[in-house]
């Protein structure tokens, strides 16, 4: 029984490797039945055996790719000595992604906030999810930042961490779009700076 379980969890975990990168590229509308077949090389039957139906793939894929997101972020704080470091983190890696583990397709909250506003409330409380913990982790960074004098008193962490990550994603949305990575690199030296005048 035990490796029936396993062998059930591995089949899973497959699906969810092989689709991520097509739900983070196309979008939950954009995906198809028969672009998941393609990309696992399995049934029909074998997926839907596995997963309840589409709604559920879209949404263990959303949370493998935001997991690879935090991942990298983590990865990179492990060097960080100042609070202020661990910020600018954020800028290092939204702004030269490519050079890191990020899920194809880009950032997925942004991704999928774009589409699951209206069109499905069960992602669009994924993104909702993935912002707010995004915040309260900024939010706390700072604080300790405040509380260990490296940053001013005056500051307001929640106020900052929102601001941080409508920019960065923000950028996202206007490189997506334009196609100019100049822009992306010129809003990240605005979030540099918003990081930097903490101090």
């Amino acid at each position: 029984m035990e490796n029936k379980t396993s062998k059930a969890d591995k089949t899973k975990q497959f699906i969810v490797e092989k689709t991520a990168p097509i739900f983070n590229k196309k979008g939950y509308s954009g995906t198809s039945l028969s672009d998941m077949i393609h990309a696992t090389g399995l049934t029909k039957g074998s997926i839907y055996g596995n997963f309840v139906n589409k709604d559920d793939v879209a949404l263990a894929a959303f949370d493998f790719n935001l997991q690879k997101v935090n991942t990298v972020i983590r990865q990179e704080m492990l060097s960080c000595v100042s609070y202020r470091e661990k910020l600018l983190v954020y800028t290092k890696v939204y702004e030269n992604f490519l050079e890191f583990p990020f899920p194809e397709g880009g950032c997925p909250v942004m991704n999928t906030a774009v589409e699951a506003d209206d069109t499905h409330p069960q992602l669009r409380k994924k993104a909702s999810d993935a912002i707010v913990s995004w915040k309260d982790s900024l939010s706390k960074l700072i604080k300790k930042g405040i509380a260990g004098n490296e940053f001013r008193q005056d500051v307001d962490p929640e106020q900052v961490s929102l601001t941080i990550i409508a920019t960065i994603e923000g950028a996202i949305m206007i490189t997506k779009l334009t196609g100019k990575l100049s822009y992306r690199r010129a809003i990240m030296k605005s979030v540099e700076k918003m990081i930097n005048d903490l101090v």
